[in-house]
Formats: C-alpha cells, structure tokens, sequence
C-alpha cells in the first residue's frame, strides 16, 4: 500500500524519482533487524513493533519493483490508450497497472519472503511467542528436536505462501512466460 504508489510515481515522473530515489537508496540496505532495538523503544515489544519491522523490510522492494514495473511499460501501448480517448486515470489503470503487475508480484514474492524471514528472527530476540521464540527457548533447553521441527515449520511455510502467490500470480497473469 505505501510502496507501489511511491514506485508508481518514481516511475512515471521523473521530477518525483528525483525527490524519492534518495530516501529510497539511503534507507533500503539498512538490515529490517538492525533497528529492532530502536524499533521496540518506539512502538514497545508487541505488535507494533512486528508491524512496522515488517512494513520497513518490505515497502523499499516494493518500491523498487513498482518502479521497475511502470517504466517497463512500452510507450506505444500508453500513447495507443490516449489515442483512443483513455484518461490519464484509465491509462493507469488499464494500461500500466496491468503491464506491470509482473514486477509487483515478483516484489511480492520477495517481499513476502524476506518479512518472513525478518518476522522469525525479530521473534528470536523480542517476542514470547512464535516460531522464533520457541527455537530460541529449545535452543536454551538444549531441545535440538524441537529446534529441528521449528525450522522444518518455518520452511514450509515459507514454500506454502510461495506456493499461494505464484497460483495467484498464474490466475491474475495468465498471459506471463507466454511470448
């Protein structure tokens, strides 16, 4: 919801990719874990804090991939919808939406993945509850089965909502790796 706008927009004008192609650069390679600590000084250890870990390790690739999207647009397909009488909304809408809904979900694959990934690690050093804080507890019990089957939950769940997006990327892309 934050990212694909702020892609869309770097993508489709440059005035904007100017302004947001810093803070984009300047804050995308910043470890989600590294501000856990100053992340659970803000929001407390709960939700919140899970909530905006999660939102920051993921908008930066939704950014990137909306804004990949939009300029992969081929120029000929938007100014074939103006031809035909398209507003600027319906082009966007009907034109470089779809066209770009490759990249979005290629950045939603990813995104999903790497908040996953930082969802099961937070948990290892700031929650009392979830996969990473039961590894964590079995770990500190010397429980290397229930360490095992932790990682065993947490890769299959990782490969079942792969598994859900790329079955909803097949049903709302059917026209991708088709020529």
């Amino acid at each position: 919801m934050i990212g694909i706008p702020i892609g869309f927009a770097m993508g489709l004008n440059s005035k904007l990719r100017g302004i947001f192609e810093a803070p984009v650069e300047l804050f995308r390679p910043i470890p989600p874990l590294a501000l856990l600590p100053l992340f659970i000084v803000w929001f407390g250890i709960g939700d919140g804090t899970a909530v905006n870990l999660l939102i920051f390790a993921s908008v930066w690739i939704m950014v990137i991939a909306a804004r990949a999207g939009a300029r992969t647009v081929k120029l000929s397909k938007v100014r074939a919808a103006y031809s035909l009488g398209a507003s600027k909304s319906q082009v966007l809408c009907r034109v470089i939406f779809p066209n770009a809904l490759p990249e979005l979900f290629t950045g939603v694959r990813v995104a999903l993945g790497v908040s996953w990934g930082t969802l099961v690690a937070a948990e290892l050093v700031g929650a009392e509850t979830g996969l990473g804080s039961m590894i964590f507890d079995a770990r500190n019990n010397l429980r290397t089965d229930v360490v095992v089957v932790g990682i065993i939950v947490i890769a299959v769940i990782g490969v079942l909502m792969d598994v859900v997006m790329r079955f909803a990327e097949s049903k709302l892309i059917p026209w991708r790796g088709k020529g």
